[in-house]
């Protein structure tokens, strides 16, 4: 299955590609799309993010339903990270396997004993889909993030260039099909909704912003845009960026658990970071995560929303009847019912998990096997899931992954274009990020 580009391609003319290639990487590099390089990170060094030179077919059907349900799914999610019981029962088998979910799980569990310090909680999400060309070409979904969410701000350029590039090759009556990406504001604006919250409930007059950053940011224009537009929208309000290791050397907590960077108070933790074990280099990180848990900042996420946003968790709302626990409304369940693909557990002695991992082993090409794991880059596909559910089966290890039917999605042709290469003319799939925030 493949949908129609959005515009004639390829384009006839080799001289014409290549002078948009070079006005879409100098046009997105001087409006904030870019990154630091892996392999020889500078901070005095940026090259693009890869990107299409063109915008993609989606269907509008289909993206509206997916604006629509995302504040449905926002309450969810709410609604699931402050049922403690649900989150305990549920991980309960994973956090013998996994000794990072068993660290997040111990640190929910503190916080709650000891009574939570801040009640309220900053979600900034973000819930992905692709057309399933197996299912008439409906949404489904892939995952749901709530850590770290990134691309609000990189799909805010993306979109004003996208919509330059169709306007400048002749075509300027399509881009009213092209939704305006709102992301990079909202987001922003949520973060100072916080902060504004945050003021009027301590009294304070000079809260800053802190913002959880990698020990090595790559994905830096991302960041600092939406660092740069709540300056714009709130030029007075201060923020600061640190990785966890260093937040260490400079953090306190008074009497009335107010968190302290220096000499300066936080009313915000904005997390970019904390979402996989790699952040947590010993015992001093996992110590800044529990007492900037404790404090009384206003956390986005909480670490209640990140156990949320678990794969485990989300394999569990699949089953049924577990939706109707958290949403009372029937057309509502149903929306969310909808965009689920088929999600399976794999727990030891359970008959219906044993015959998934067999089906898998024998026909990995239609699954995905997902860890405890945010960030990419750490799903099987194809024969290694094989090898690793060969490797696993008979043990508890099975316990930290879950099995999910493979989205098979149509693709459209594009032109991709990575750093060092030529433009690559190809079918390329898209995977639909649509945004949400909630504060509770």
């Amino acid at each position: 299955m493949q949908f129609e580009p959005c515009i004639p391609v390829p384009f006839e003319d080799n001289d014409l590609l290549e002078e948009y290639v070079g006005k879409a990487k100098a046009w997105l590099l001087q409006n904030g799309f870019g990154m630091h390089l892996k392999d020889d990170f500078s901070r005095d060094t940026i090259t693009f993010l890869p990107f299409t030179l063109l915008p993609s077919t989606f269907p509008a059907v289909e993206f509206k339903k997916a604006k629509m349900i995302q504040s449905i799914l926002n309450k969810l999610m709410h609604k699931v990270a402050h049922n403690g019981q649900f989150l305990r029962e549920t991980l309960s088998e994973t956090i013998t396997v996994d000794p990072f979910m068993a660290r997040l799980l111990q640190i929910h569990n503190t916080v709650l004993e000891e009574g939570l310090t801040q009640k309220v909680s900053l979600g900034l999400f973000r819930s992905d889909y692709m057309i399933d060309s197996l299912t008439d070409g409906t949404i489904k979904q892939v995952e749901f993030n709530t850590i770290a969410c990134g691309s609000a701000a990189a799909s805010y350029v993306l979109e004003k260039w996208h919509r330059n590039v169709v306007t400048l090759l002749g075509f300027p009556d399509r881009t009213k099909n092209m939704p305006l990406s709102d992301a990079l504001h909202g987001y922003a604006n949520a973060i100072l909704t916080a902060h504004e919250h945050y003021i009027k409930e301590s009294g304070s007059k000079t809260a800053a912003i802190l913002i959880v950053i990698e020990d090595r940011t790559l994905n830096i224009g991302d960041q600092r845009l939406v660092e740069f537009e709540i300056l714009k929208l709130a030029p007075s309000v201060r923020t600061i960026r640190k990785s966890i290791t260093n937040i260490s050397n400079t953090m306190r907590l008074d009497e009335r658990r107010r968190l302290y960077i220096n000499d300066f108070e936080i009313g915000v933790v904005y997390y970019r970071a904390g979402y996989s074990p790699d952040f947590y280099h010993s015992e001093v990180e996992w110590n800044v995560r529990l007492q900037l848990e404790r404090s009384l900042a206003i956390k986005c996420p909480s670490i209640q929303y990140q156990l949320a946003g678990s794969k485990k968790i989300q394999q569990q709302l699949a089953l049924s009847g577990v939706v109707e626990r958290f949403l009372s409304e029937p057309e509502e369940v149903e929306a969310v019912r909808q965009v689920f693909t088929g999600l399976y557990s794999l727990d030891m002695n359970d008959p219906i998990s044993n015959e998934m991992i067999k089906r898998a082993i024998n026909n990995p090409s239609v699954f995905v096997l997902k860890p405890q794991r945010e960030g990419g880059g750490n799903n099987l596909f194809n024969e290694a899931i094989t090898k690793r559910l060969l490797e696993i089966q008979n043990s508890d290890e099975r316990h930290g992954w879950i099995l999910m039917d493979r989205i098979q999605p149509p693709s459209v042709l594009n032109y991709m274009i990575r750093k060092g290469e030529e433009p690559i003319f190809t079918g390329v799939v898209g995977e639909l990020g649509i945004f949400g925030v909630i504060m509770g």
